[in-house]
């Protein structure tokens, strides 16, 4: 609990931003800080070529930023005819990065201290070196073990053939070079400069299609936010091309159940989050990707009355098994920080799955994501693969208000398990009370591809039996989901201050003064 705050998933973050609160920057200064540190320290959840979104409360509104880049202009459909499926790393899972410009836009628009000055510990710790805490270096020798013969992967993060241990030093001079070239020039040397050209002229020798025209035709977008009521507060998402929608799809559907009579932890309970998040799920994915190719507004697919049918369709008693509504036509590090004036910020920033495609830029230590692996190939789909379009999201920044006021800024990690902990710590903070840290630390469960479910082992056994009862299949988190169900974040306000939890299954740490 404090007057300024910062809430990351790596202490060394954490304590990057509380520092540059304490030299009179505010709440996006302290986020930007903790996330260029990340790129450094947690490498194994984002780099310099991820993507980025951000909900600000500036003191008197709400501010939504799209950060995520679109492909390239030579991706067309045609490109990947012969495949069934997008890639899932390599040279052609690589769309425009999108977190730099974002750093740049929420700086510009928001920072009080120089866009410069944001950059010296993560400077400082690519230069010096840092200690790989145990949990950094178990993803760090999965990923390593996956992605090692891609091109300039080995070098840049298996120094001596492996992914270094933990508590061994691991220091990044190149990316640190790359750093300090983005914090001279604004970002520009990203887009436009000797990055962008090293970028465009890598990615090009291994036969990938990204222009030095589509890295300077990007920008980010202001782009508001999405929101739905849920006991008196409302939730707030970033719009399409992210999956925020289906978590605010699934808490409108909760709103017409008796949730609210049932209790917290209870199978009950559980099992209709369950139900309303496998029915936003269908929604979404038949529905949802880039704003401009989506022949169903989000507004339509947030219809209370929309929503109250596909309520209707869950059996209290029993599990189902849900295809897309037709409503009317119309890898990741997540940070969080608020300062004693009011500006809180909720940012999340990605290179997808781990280090994302396994490409990176020799001599930049600048790992490029592979978020293009999210496109789908089906004719006519809303995300179908295709120039210049952003694909569907699965990192999204959350933040709640009440009677126009801020109240708490979250976000929780881990791919398709974003939306659903979005639901899950709304249940639990909103509905029934739960603090920050007591939200984050309470065990999980996600549903999987084909409606199965996947639960925490700390999940009590009778909840276990009664939900099977009701007729769901259920894995128990195996060894090699161990971080399946991400890490959460979250800052609620206080009377004069803010209270902060910080998720234990990754390194999290919050502090303030």
């Amino acid at each position: 609990m404090a007057r300024n705050i910062v809430s990351t998933s790596q202490p060394l973050a954490t304590q990057a931003g509380v520092d540059v609160l304490r030299k009179g920057g505010n709440a996006v200064d302290a986020a930007l800080a903790a996330a260029a540190t990340l790129v450094v320290v947690e490498p194994t959840g984002c780099g310099l070529g991820g993507d980025a979104f951000a909900i600000v409360w500036d003191g008197s509104s709400l501010n939504g930023l799209n950060a995520s880049g679109r492909s390239p202009a030579e991706w067309t459909p045609e490109r990947f005819s012969a495949l069934s499926d997008m890639p899932g790393e390599g040279f052609d899972t690589i769309t425009v990065p999108g977190v730099v410009a974002g750093w740049a836009e929420l700086s510009r628009s928001f920072g009080r201290i120089e866009f410069a000055d944001i950059f010296q510990s993560a400077i400082e710790y690519a230069e010096r070196g840092y200690h790989v805490s145990p949990t950094i270096a178990k993803l760090w020798s999965v990923e390593a073990e996956r992605l090692g013969r891609q091109p300039g992967f080995a070098e840049c993060f298996m120094p001596g053939g492996r992914a270094p241990r933990a508590g061994e030093l691991f220091g990044n001079p190149a990316l640190a070079a790359s750093l300090r070239s983005i914090a001279d020039t604004h970002g520009r040397s990203f887009y436009e400069g000797p990055l962008a050209k090293k970028i465009v002229e890598f990615v090009g020798s291994l036969g990938g299609c990204l222009s030095c025209e589509d890295m300077a035709e990007n920008r980010p977008d202001w782009c508001g936010t999405i929101a739905a009521e849920f006991e008196g507060v409302h939730l707030h998402e970033i719009p399409p091309n992210g999956q925020g929608i289906a978590a605010l799809i699934a808490l409108g559907i909760l709103e017409h159940t008796n949730i609210a009579d049932l209790e917290v932890d209870s199978a009950a309970a559980l099992h209709l989050q369950i139900e309303a998040m496998k029915i936003a799920f269908a929604d979404m994915h038949a529905h949802v990707g880039d704003m401009a190719s989506m022949r169903i507004a989000p507004d339509d697919l947030l219809d209370p009355e929309y929503l109250s049918t596909r309520a209707a369709l869950i059996d209290p008693e029993q599990a189902g098994e849900f295809r897309a509504g037709v409503p009317k036509a119309g890898g990741t590090v997540y940070i969080t920080a608020a300062d004693e004036n009011g500006m809180m910020i909720s940012l999340i920033q990605s290179n997808y799955r781990g280090f994302g495609s396994g490409v990176v830029v020799p001599d930049t230590g600048i790992s490029l994501h592979n978020r293009g692996s999210d496109f789908v190939l089906s004719d006519g789909h809303p995300n179908q693969v295709g120039p210049k379009k952003r694909p569907l999201h699965t990192i999204i920044p959350g933040f709640v208000m009440r009677n126009g006021s801020p109240l708490m800024s979250f976000g929780v990690m881990g791919g398709g398990m974003q939306a659903q902990g979005h639901l899950q710590m709304m249940v639990r903070t909103q509905l029934w009370g739960q603090n920050p840290q007591a939200a984050s630390d309470a065990p999980r469960w996600r549903v999987q591809d084909g409606g199965k479910l996947m639960v925490e082992r700390d999940m009590p056994n009778g909840t276990l039996q009664s939900l099977s009862d009701f007729g769901h299949c259920i894995l128990q988190d195996p060894p090699e989901a161990a971080f399946g169900f991400g890490g959460a974040q979250l800052i609620q306000r206080i009377d004069g201050g803010y209270i902060a939890g910080s998720d234990h299954r990754k390194d999290g740490a919050a502090a303030g003064f």
